[in-house]
């Protein structure tokens, strides 16, 4: 992997790489600083294992695309998937199989992209948000003779009104739209959501990210309401990261805490790897945990019925010397 990035243009990726900028300036010191090199040396360990992580994801999503089909359940997609992988990084993309939806699909690929490119060191996370939002409503889908725009004037300035239209299903206020009550977030050690959000509209907070730190920039695109709702029955979980001691009545339910401890500690697990442990009836200690607050519980999100929704996402080192997309390959 080259880490040559020409520092000519305000940004620059090279498999990537990416020449810091921010506010319409360049970084290009932070390539050349000896402070800066010696405190990316120093946190050299920790790249690579991030890096390790996004060469298995890399090898894992070509595999997965060379097999993946209509008719294929869930459950096949997730079993055949996870026999050849253990490895972990937050990355996502979408995967159709109609060329009607190739347009969706570039526009949530494009605002991701846009995304990465507005991060970095000191940027203020609201602003990562706006440029992601504008990029995304700027887009035309076509889906079924159906055409889903983007800005639509005076509604945009006015949120009740516009919600009303929506519920209300006047002809004419289909639009694209990023949705709203998901981002991306910042990442640490065995926690994979480490406190901070990037938000994937405007208005967000004006906190900055920071040297060092590692987030997951994701957006979701939906031609729905832009919202999210818990819906169906729910099979992931994961300890809550900043859960402390809790007493637990329940001998049933801690034992499961054991058991969730020694295999998963504070990373996202589902109910199928406790079937794959052997755990058997433990639904009810599965909900005592989730009701003590120890174990969160996260259930499908969905939008309305007949909306197309699409995701793409990668994560990005904010190193000292420059901007690394980790999880960068030749498909996205």
């Amino acid at each position: 992997m080259s880490t040559e990035v020409d520092f000519k243009s305000l940004l620059i990726e090279v498999n990537g790489f990416v020449v810091w900028t921010g506010a319409g300036r360049t970084a290009a010191w932070r390539t050349t600083s000896d402070e800066k090199k010696a405190l990316d040396q120093a946190s050299e360990e920790i790249w690579n294992d991030f890096r390790e992580a996004a060469e298995a994801h890399r090898q894992v999503r070509k595999y997965v695309m060379s097999w993946i089909k209509p008719g294929m359940t869930m459950i096949e997609i997730c079993e055949k998937l996870e026999d050849c992988s253990r490895h972990i990084i937050d990355c996502a993309f979408t995967v159709t199989f109609n060329p009607k939806y190739d347009r969706l699909l570039q526009a949530v690929k494009d605002a991701t992209n846009t995304g990465i490119k507005c991060a970095g060191i000191d940027v203020r996370l609201c602003d990562v948000g706006e440029a992601i939002q504008e990029v995304m409503e700027s887009y035309e889908v076509e889906i079924d003779g159906k055409t889903y725009q983007g800005k639509l004037s005076p509604l945009d300035s006015l949120p009740v009104l516009h919600m009303w239209a929506n519920i209300a299903g006047i002809e004419g206020l289909n639009i694209l739209k990023p949705i709203r009550n998901l981002n991306g977030h910042s990442i640490g050690p065995y926690r994979i959501h480490a406190g901070k959000t990037v938000p994937i509209v405007k208005g967000g907070e004006a906190t900055r990210m920071e040297e060092g730190e590692i987030y997951a920039i994701e957006t979701f695109g939906s031609t729905g309401k832009g919202v999210v709702h818990d819906d169906m029955e729910c099979s992931h979980y994961m300890k809550n990261f900043d859960v402390g001691h809790v007493p637990i009545r329940l001998p049933r339910a801690k034992h499961l805490l054991n058991v969730i401890n020694e295999n998963f500690g504070t990373l996202a697990f589902c109910r199928r790897w406790l079937d794959r442990l052997g755990e058997s009836k433990y639904l009810m200690a599965l909900k005592n945990l989730c009701d003590l607050g120890i174990v969160d519980p996260y259930p499908p999100l969905c939008d309305i019925k007949g909306s197309y929704t699409a995701q793409f996402e990668h994560t990005i080192l904010l190193r000292p010397t420059c901007k690394e997309v980790v999880s960068r390959g030749d498909d996205y």
